[in-house]
């Protein structure tokens, strides 16, 4: 059952893109409604586990799911399924760009795919931005916290405790209007 678990982790890490919900609805899917290794609420449960502890939500819920049903080892074959697809692109990738990154061609393509990148990082900026509330009077804070942390150096933590203050403060003095 272990090689199962392995097989099928790593086939849903080299076939999903799209980040955490899109990989979690595939788990939920295949050990769920397909291969019945767990009911919905033991998958409601193990997702809940995995959301709330720290780092990458399809990990935690592949170690979560790999430990509930085969302990240790199954833990250990889960999430080395859902990593080592995205792990060994990564290298191949790197690999072939160090061999082939003096040829016009593939600088050219690399070049082109820079613009996509941003846009990649910049529209979840864009979101997380107005989930966080962040407008036109407090759009400085952030740009700040990048210039403080980029430019001048400052120790990120520093500005993580004095942006937390500042907004104890500010929460202190100022009436939210809600």
């Amino acid at each position: 059952m272990n090689f199962d678990f392995f097989r099928t982790f790593f086939k849903i890490g080299l076939t999903n893109f799209g980040g955490g919900n899109v990989m979690t609805h595939t788990i939920k899917t295949i050990l769920v409604d397909r291969r019945k290794w767990l009911t919905q609420e033991e998958f409601a449960d193990l997702l809940v586990m995995a959301q709330t502890a720290p780092g990458v939500q399809a990990i935690n819920l592949s170690v979560f799911v790999g430990y509930k049903l085969k302990k240790l080892s199954g833990a250990v074959c889960s999430t080395l399924g859902v990593v080592l697809p995205s792990l060994l692109i990564i290298l191949l990738v790197t690999l072939l760009y160090n061999k082939l990154k003096d040829y016009a061609v593939v600088a050219s393509v690399f070049n082109g795919i820079r613009p996509a990148i941003v846009a990649i990082v910049a529209i979840p900026v864009f979101r997380l931005a107005d989930a966080a509330r962040i407008g036109w009077t407090n759009f400085w804070i952030p740009i700040a916290s990048a210039l403080l942390i980029y430019i001048i150096g400052v120790n990120p933590i520093y500005v993580l405790v004095a942006a937390g203050m500042g907004g104890y403060l500010y929460g202190l003095l100022v009436k939210p209007t809600e």
